[in-house]
């Protein structure tokens, strides 16, 4: 089960999506902050919730999510 820290990030990353640099430092927070398991949800979300927004990829292309903590 995810923790309020996962849903917390999500939404976070919802509201800053109109900003690729805010984006990407949110998702550098994510990778320190999140469990592994939480990492391979929000990568799961992360991929359908960009797949119209290129410019929102390529911050997750520079972003490594496969290292937490």
């Amino acid at each position: 089960m995810a923790s309020i820290n996962y849903y917390y990030t999500k939404s976070v990353l919802e509201t800053v999506s109109v900003d690729p640099t805010l984006f990407k430092r949110e998702l550098q927070k994510a990778s320190r902050s999140l469990l592994p398991y939480e990492i391979q949800h929000l990568s799961k979300w992360l991929y359908s919730f960009t797949i119209n927004k290129p410019e929102l990829k390529k911050c997750i292309e520079e972003v490594d999510l496969s290292i937490a903590n």
